[in-house]
């Protein structure tokens, strides 16, 4: 699934404004996918994701306006 750089930056934005989790791009990929609607899960079907920040700083997450 392609995600573009707006939605991964969306979805970075949701998970810091509503969990406080300050994920990496690549690590709100699979949650941008969910959100932007390019991944519809089927009826019934559970997803998982697995967030990541370990490529992310205070100072970086900062300077993106987030």
């Amino acid at each position: 699934v392609l995600v573009p750089d707006d939605a991964i930056e969306a979805a970075q934005n949701s998970l810091w404004n509503i969990l406080r989790v300050a994920a990496e791009p690549g690590g709100a990929a699979a949650f941008a996918a969910l959100l932007s609607g390019r991944y519809q899960p089927k009826p019934g079907e559970r997803v998982g994701i697995v967030v990541c920040g370990g490529n992310t700083t205070a100072v970086n997450f900062g300077s993106n306006g987030r």
